[in-house]
């Protein structure tokens, strides 16, 4: 059942409750994306506010909820440290170019809605998603691993932290980590039963700050206002659109990854939402909605998000089944921040990389990296390969690569597959379905007759097939083209095909084309069919242009004697 976003009123309390049990997920996640960013604290409850409404409001899956995610954070670090970097002595110009980014990503979102182009979006393997998605989860622990020992992190980004990996553990902070590690334990060990009713990263923040507060109260510990000026009262400030002409390249490159990864992101777990809610969204729409609300996030000051598969889950759960739901839930966090904003200052950041330290351990695939390589070793390399190239090179060169090889890999099989279905014989041969006249007719033609049979679609890895098979059979009068069973034939395949009419024609051979209809006989005329074969030659029915065939073979005054010949001798079958 196709559903449009509507809100409507029938099922409030269920949205209602469904949506306050997000935000209270929402929460720590926000805070904790928010700091990993670079951005701050406060631009990540803007942008789970922000992005949450928009998308919700002009969404196309009704129960989901987008917020700040790991992927999203992930990439967002990267940009913001490449335009840091680029802009040391300015720093202010360097967060408005990375939040432009931001809004740049949220306009490709809205262009790839528009286009329809939502159902392509999700056309990848399961192995490039999966290994990217490893790798985007290696990359979140690995940058928290400094805040989850109690330093700052080290410049370089993850070449960076991986090479001063000893330092920090030389200097590791054993209070703060001591925190980091409480708050992995505390959600990795709360009961289901408290779970119903507190959400274990809030739990983890809760508990953590309170014991920084109590027990480690004369201790220096890093906090969030240390990272940042308190999250103040009110709307945020609006960023322009900062541009510079020696990054644009760069900049269009970080918006197209982050807005393809936000719309990745986002369609999977609308796939989720359709599965728990047996309904299906429009990826069009949603699209649009993911696309409005990073373009307000941005223009904002809020870090860029998608739908959040967490979050989801737990708004259906809980009763949730309208976009009411996160609207409600971007409306309880708007609250938060405008009235309680001071209370998060205490939060350890420690207790913050915790939380998304364990994020970036959920992300990891470990299902599929457990079987990969018992299910299929190429996929395995190319799971592996694209966790590599995600981790250590860059994510839009991960991906890329990783889609080829599997597409590569995939018309290989599709190909040798096709090729099975391409033969010229000239007797009777047992794979192709022949009646007792047209095997007669073989027979009588003794050799001189080819039977050129195709079958299924004919993509452009099938056109070495068609050429080694055409020059496999050679010495016969007449060429039969068999394309009954032919629904699509592309460019390549076309081009082989016409290549061994015309070689035909060249050497004053007769040639008979059966079957082409629709497409195919169109894509034949396209490419100047009506040059080598003449309009009586176009058959629609095979028997036929074999009795024609024998016909010719008898006026030329080649036949042969009708006690020879035998069945399958001559076949060239690949």
């Amino acid at each position: 059942m196709k559903i449009t976003n509507h809100i409507h009123f029938k099922n409030v309390r269920g949205d209602v409750f469904g949506g306050l049990t997000a935000a209270v997920i929402a929460l720590p996640m926000a805070l904790a994306f928010g700091v990993a960013s670079g951005a701050g604290p406060a631009a990540g409850l803007w942008g789970a506010i922000l992005v949450g409404f928009f998308a919700a409001f002009f969404g196309g899956t009704p129960t989901l909820i987008s917020e700040p995610t790991g992927p999203m954070t992930v990439v967002m670090t990267a940009v913001i440290a490449h335009f840091i970097a680029a802009n040391p002595d300015d720093p202010v110009t360097a967060m408005a170019m990375a939040f432009t980014v931001v809004m740049m990503a949220g306009v490709f979102q809205i262009l790839f809605g528009l286009l329809r182009l939502g159902k392509y979006v999700t056309l990848m393997p399961y192995t490039v998603i999966s290994g990217f998605m490893s790798g985007i989860g290696v990359i979140l622990i690995i940058l928290q691993t400094a805040p989850f020992l109690g330093q700052k992190g080290p410049p370089g980004g993850v070449l960076g932290t991986v090479t001063s990996i000893p330092e920090l553990f030389a200097n590791i902070n054993p209070i703060e980590t001591i925190l980091g590690v409480m708050s992995v334990v505390i959600i990795i060990l709360t009961p289901k039963s408290v779970k119903r009713f507190v959400p274990p990263q809030l739990a983890a923040l809760i508990l953590g700050t309170i014991a920084s507060l109590v027990f480690f109260s004369d201790v220096d510990i890093r906090r969030i206002s240390d990272v940042s000026d308190n999250i103040t009262i009110g709307l945020p400030s609006l960023v322009v659109p900062t541009f510079s002409a020696n990054q644009m390249q760069v900049m269009f490159a970080d918006a197209i990854v982050l807005g393809m990864l936000g719309c990745i992101d986002a369609l999977l777990t609308s796939l989720v939402a359709d599965s728990l809610t047996r309904t299906e969204h429009d990826s069009n729409k949603e699209l649009i909605g993911q696309g409005i609300g990073n373009l307000v996030s941005g223009l904002f000051g809020g870090i860029p998000g998608a739908g959040a598969t967490m979050g989801t889950v737990v708004n259906i759960q809980t009763g949730g089944r309208t976009a009411l739901s996160g609207i409600t839930r971007a409306l309880i966090l708007l609250v938060v921040v405008l009235f309680a904003a001071p209370l998060t200052q205490s939060i350890p950041l420690a207790v913050l990389a915790g939380i998304a330290l364990k994020v970036g351990i959920d992300i990891v695939d470990w299902g599929f990296l457990k079987r990969a390589h018992k299910i299929s070793w190429k996929a395995a390399l190319i799971m592996y390969g694209v966790i590599l190239l995600t981790v250590f090179v860059d994510l839009i060169v991960a991906v890329g690569v990783g889609v080829f090889v599997a597409n590569i890999l995939t018309i290989e099989r599709l190909s040798n597959l096709r090729s099975e279905d391409v033969k010229a014989i000239t007797y009777d041969d047992e794979e192709i379905h022949l009646h007792k006249e047209e095997k007669e007719l073989l027979d009588r033609a003794q050799g001189r007759v080819v039977l050129f049979y195709l079958s299924g679609p004919m993509i452009f890895g099938v056109a070495k097939a068609i050429s080694r098979e055409h020059m496999a059979v050679d010495n016969f009068d007449v060429l039969i083209l068999d394309l009954s069973d032919v629904p699509i034939l592309g460019v390549t395949a076309s081009l082989a095909l016409e290549n061994a009419i015309q070689e035909a024609v060249e050497k004053e051979r007769q040639v008979f084309v059966v079957g082409a209809t629709g497409k195919t006989l169109k894509r034949l005329k396209s490419l100047g069919l009506d040059r080598f074969v003449p309009e009586e030659n176009m058959q629609f029915d095979r028997l036929e242009a074999l009795r024609q065939a024998v016909a010719v073979v008898t006026r030329s005054g080649s036949e042969p004697p009708a006690s020879v010949g035998s069945l399958n001798v001559g076949t060239s079958d690949i």
